[in-house]
Formats: structure tokens, sequence, C-alpha cells
């Protein structure tokens, strides 16, 4: 009977929880940035790129934007967008990053409708680094450095 129960409450479970795709090798997103600009992540193969997703209340995200903004700036073969995963109102979006400002395009991606190619966050900040040829090379949840994103880089390659 032990068994019995066991296999009904895995059955249970596998139903009511949502079933999520695995990413594909090479993820696709096109976002329309703060500014109104199209992004489109096809469009950056060549180099590496940063996918962020953040919040205006993740402590820990708003503490790696300055590092993420200067690594960018300092390697010419690297870029980011970063991605507000967060239902505030656009003009609060917008507020906070002028109110801590990046040198990478963000887009806000809100809660009931994330970008379908990248897995839904678990946590943040969650960082994707895209490689060259467009595949994910690393996946990180927590907070990042340019130390940690200069080590994910070089072993990569």
């Amino acid at each position: 009977m032990k068994l019995f129960a066991r296999c009904a409450l895995l059955v249970a479970v596998a139903v009511v929880m949502p079933v999520q795709a695995a990413m594909p090798a090479r993820p696709a997103l096109k976002v329309t940035t703060l500014d109104g600009t199209p992004y489109d992540l096809a469009a950056q193969r060549g180099h590496w790129v940063i996918v962020n997703f953040w919040a205006t209340w993740c402590v820990p995200c708003i503490k790696e934007m300055p590092d993420i903004s200067h690594f960018v700036s300092t390697h010419k073969n690297v870029s980011a967008i970063g991605l507000a995963y967060d239902d505030s109102a656009l003009a609060d979006i917008k507020a906070f990053v002028a109110k801590h400002p990046v040198s990478y395009p963000i887009a806000q991606v809100g809660l009931d409708n994330p970008p379908k190619d990248f897995d839904e966050p678990r946590g943040l900040p969650t960082t994707y680094l895209i490689a060259p040829d467009g595949t994910v090379a690393k996946r990180f949840v927590g907070p990042i450095t340019g130390d940690v994103l200069a080590a994910a880089i070089t072993d990569a390659k």
C-alpha cells in the first residue's frame, strides 16, 4: 500500500507542477528596451552577451549592476541586456534605472510573460552568459562580479 500511495503522490505532484520545456541550445530573445529600441539577441552573434534578470526590490541585483556595467564598458567583445523581471509600473522601472544607471540596455519582462526561450528565474538575480555562437555558456543564480564573468568566459573558450 505504501508503494501505491507514493506513486499516487508523484502523479498528483506531476499534474500540479507546470511543465517547463528545456531551453533551446541557442535561445532567442526579442524585447523592446525602456527607451523604445528593439533588441534582438541574435543580432549580437559574434560577441559574448550577458542576459541579466533582476528586479527593483532585489538587493543583490542592485549591488551587481555596477559590476556588470563596468565589465561591459571595459570588454569590447561583451555586451549585456538587463531584463527587469518585475511587474512594477514602467515609469517606476525607468525612475529606478535613472537612479541606478548602467551602460547597457534594460527591458521590462513581466512575471506573467517571461521570455519563452529562457527558463523562468527561480531566484534573482539570474544571469546567462551567451557565447559568441549564441549558445548558453553558463547560467548563474545569485549575484555575479566582473571576476566571475571573466573566469566564465575564459573557461568557456
